[in-house]
C-alpha cells in the first residue's frame, strides 16, 4: 500500500486470540493507534511480538478457561519475566489479579497483582457508558488524556488495591481510579504490564490516543516483521 510505513519502523502487536468476543474493534483501535497488529494465539507470535494484548469480555472463570485452553498464564508469565509489554482489557484487568467472585463462586486468576474482583457497590450494575478516570501524576497512558472520559461496560471490579506500596527498591505501580457507587481500579501500570477496566477500543479518540501512549513504550524488536511483509497480505490492504 503506498505511503505504509516499512515495518521494521512499526511496533508489532498480538492480540491474543482464545475465544474473547468482538476482538476485531480491538484490532482496528491498535492499527489506528500505529502498531502492526496480529490476531493469534500460536506461542511464538505470543512470545515475540513488541506487545500482546489481552481481551476479555463476560465472566471472570470463563475467561480464565479461555487462557488456560491456549496456555496463556504461562505464555503471560515468560513475557514479564523478560520485561514484555502486555495490556488487558477489561475482563483482561481483572484476571490479572488473584481472584473473582462471582455468584457466591471463587475463581483463580493470574495473580500478577493481589486483590479480588467483586460486584461492584452500586444501586445500578452493569456500569455502562462514559465516565471520567483519576490517573496518578506521572502516569505513562494517560498523559495528555487525564481529563478525557472512557468507555466502561462491566459489573465487577477491583475495589481495593491490596498492592504494598513500599516496598524499598521498587517503582510502585500507577493505579488510576474511576467512580460508580463507589471507588474501583480503572487501570493499573506496573511495569511491563499494563491493563484498563475501560475499552480503549471503544472509547472514540481518548481511546486511540491511550492505546497509542502504550505502543510508543514498545521495544521495536522486528521478530514478527516477516508477519506483515508477505506480499500477498500487501495486495488485499
Amino acid at each position: 500500500m503506498p505511503g505504509r510505513p516499512a515495518a521494521a519502523t512499526v511496533p508489532s502487536v498480538v492480540v491474543l486470540d482464545y475465544g474473547a468476543g468482538n476482538v476485531r474493534s480491538a484490532v482496528r483501535a491498535l492499527e489506528a493507534a500505529g502498531a502492526n497488529v496480529l490476531l493469534s494465539a500460536e506461542p511464538r507470535d505470543v512470545l515475540e511480538a513488541d506487545g500482546l494484548v489481552v481481551p476479555g469480555v463476560g465472566a471472570f472463570e470463563a475467561v480464565m478457561e479461555g487462557l488456560r485452553g491456549v496456555d496463556a498464564p504461562r505464555l503471560i508469565d515468560r513475557r514479564l519475566s523478560g520485561g514484555r509489554p502486555v495490556l488487558g482489557i477489561c475482563v483482561g484487568l481483572q484476571v490479572m489479579f488473584d481472584s473473582g467472585v462471582e455468584h457466591g463462586r471463587e475463581s483463580e486468576g493470574l495473580g500478577q497483582w493481589p486483590g479480588t474482583v467483586e460486584r461492584l457497590a452500586a444501586p445500578v450494575v452493569p456500569h455502562m457508558g462514559w465516565n471520567t478516570v483519576r490517573p496518578p501524576e506521572g502516569s505513562v497512558l494517560f498523559r495528555g488524556i487525564e481529563d478525557e472520559r472512557f468507555y466502561f461496560v462491566h459489573s465487577y471490579g477491583v475495589q481495593e488495591w491490596a498492592f504494598d506500596q513500599s516496598i524499598q527498591h521498587m517503582a510502585p505501580p500507577a493505579v488510576t481510579w474511576a467512580e460508580h457507587g463507589a471507588p474501583f481500579v480503572a487501570a493499573v501500570e506496573n511495569g511491563p504490564l499494563s491493563a484498563t477496566q475501560f475499552h480503549p477500543e471503544k472509547s472514540s479518540h481518548a481511546g486511540i490516543a491511550l492505546l497509542r501512549n502504550w505502543i510508543a513504550t514498545l521495544p521495536r524488536t522486528g521478530r514478527l516483521d516477516h508477519r506483515f511483509a508477505d506480499p500477498a497480505q500487501e495486495s488485499t490492504s
